[in-house]
């Protein structure tokens, strides 16, 4: 994942009710109840935790209840700390009393609560990067000695591991965020697992792929259960009796008679994906929201959105006109769509599907650009989806003109693709001498189209047509 270009644009629930879901997460929770719990008795060891003396004490409060209790309490007696909600009042005695931000849970803005949020989901996405050391522990004979830790068995490497979670996290905003993603629905472990291990490229994997894809289903299953408390994510865990049978059996690829869904499902929760955005963000990676150009102008709101698929481009499109009055709105973005830089033709493009948005209320302002350069072409293609009747047929430079900047923005908006390749194919077809006249277009884009009609065409003396009049025309704009 690059962070010089941007993410697909995500969206986020408002900061109230993703506050409200902050304050509901179990482990906050239960920060704020021991927060509240601590006092003149309390008391904590060199490292800030709970005495072992007192966790019992503390998972009582709680409500918590078997061999997990003191370890749960422990977590959320960490949080409290990190976020401030305790703070140690007396270093030489170990003596707490609540933070200050505690009050901020129940006082404090939704911004001052997310705060809050966040810095508890660094502290479990710390813990989450750590393995677990009960499993590199080993008696030092039969009859029951002291344990001892195998050294050759700790293979972890913090920095390794953080960055392995940071990437299957990555992988799971995308799966979310992606116009063409699934959104909302769970994403199988297996998957999830696979998106870090197996090459994108690889017609099927290897023995050796499907066993590491097996090992990071496992630390992945003890993540995602440490991450659930926090809100971070939703998930089903690995079916127990799965784990028994991969322990006896090697590592086989799910196949379509599997229910995936004993292999683990996760997603993230609107929570999350607010979380996920802002450690990206803090990252150095664009990572926009949709509804963040609502208050922009329409110069803005037209470039910030050319990269955006078409659903959330239509979405960014609604909260900016919310906003506005249509009239004003669409002569707004009309005035923005002019100009002749690269940008320029996908502006156009948007500008066209905005207006479509506002509606009739858009007309008077459209028929003021009938007689425009850059813009009466889109007028008219704008005014006869419309309806109207007594629109002017256009030039046949304007026509020209007007395919080239068409073709401009479908190649900026979606690259070499095939509804791209059905256009240009059709183009050619549809006009006889199309090349031998489009050359001669004085559009900036002129070269680059039709050297990508000449890329994209099938038919080869069509295809070099294309590329000779490519040729002419950057030969004629110098």
């Amino acid at each position: 994942m690059s962070d010089s270009s941007p993410l697909p644009p995500v969206r986020l629930h408002s900061e109230a009710e993703l506050a409200r879901d902050a304050l509901s997460t179990p482990l906050l929770l239960r920060a704020a109840r021991l927060a509240r719990w601590a006092g003149p008795e309390t008391r904590v060891d060199a490292g800030g935790g709970l005495v072992d003396e007192q966790l019992p004490a503390a998972a009582e409060v709680l409500g918590l209840t078997g061999d997990e209790a003191a370890a749960c309490a422990s977590e959320a007696w960490r949080v409290a700390l990190d976020t401030g909600l305790v703070e140690i009042v007396d270093e030489e005695t170990g003596a707490v009393a609540a933070g200050e931000d505690l009050a901020l849970l129940t006082g404090g803005s939704p911004q001052d609560v997310l705060a809050l949020w966040l810095v508890a989901l660094e502290t479990v996405l710390a813990d989450a990067s750590v393995p677990d050391l009960d499993d590199l522990i080993e008696a030092v004979d039969s009859e029951g000695g002291l344990g001892q830790v195998d050294l050759s068995r700790l293979d972890w490497d913090p920095e390794r591991e953080a960055a392995f979670l940071d990437g299957v996290l990555g992988n799971l905003y995308l799966l979310t965020v992606g116009e063409d993603s699934p959104g909302e629905a769970p994403v199988p472990l297996p998957a999830l697992a696979a998106s870090m291990i197996v090459p994108g490229d690889a017609a099927e994997p290897t023995n050796d792929m499907l066993e590491q894809v097996s090992d990071a289903m496992m630390r992945l299953d003890d993540q995602f259960r440490l991450l659930e408390p926090i809100g971070l994510v939703s998930y089903r865990p690995v079916d127990e009796a799965l784990m028994r049978e991969s322990a006896e059996a090697p590592a086989s690829p799910v196949d379509d008679d599997t229910d995936v869904a004993r292999y683990g499902m996760v997603r993230l929760t609107p929570l999350g994906l607010y979380g996920l955005r802002a450690r990206l963000l803090e990252a150095g990676f664009t990572v926009p929201a949709v509804g963040e150009l609502a208050d922009k102008g329409a110069d803005v709101l037209l470039d910030g959105s050319a990269g955006y698929g078409p659903l959330a481009a239509r979405a960014e499109t609604e909260q900016w006109l919310a906003q506005r009055e249509p009239l004003a709105a669409a002569r707004e973005l009309l005035a923005a769509a002019r100009g002749s830089d690269e940008g320029a033709p996908l502006r156009r493009l948007r500008c066209q599907e905005a207006l479509s948005l506002v509606g009739p209320q858009a007309e008077p302002a459209v028929r003021e650009v009938l007689d425009d350069a850059e813009l009466g072409g889109l007028a008219r293609v704008w005014l006869t989806e419309l309806g109207a009747t007594d629109v002017p047929p256009p030039s046949e430079a304007m026509i020209f003109w007007l395919t080239i900047d068409t073709v401009a923005a479908q190649l900026a908006a979606e690259g070499n693709s095939e509804e791209l390749q059905s256009l240009v194919e059709g183009l050619a077809q549809q006009h006889s001498g199309f090349f031998a006249a489009a050359w001669r277009v004085e559009h900036p884009a002129t070269p680059d189209v039709l050297e990508a009609m000449g890329r994209l065409h099938p038919d080869k003396r069509i295809a070099k047509e294309a590329r000779k009049a490519a040729f002419k025309a950057r030969s004629q704009q110098g």
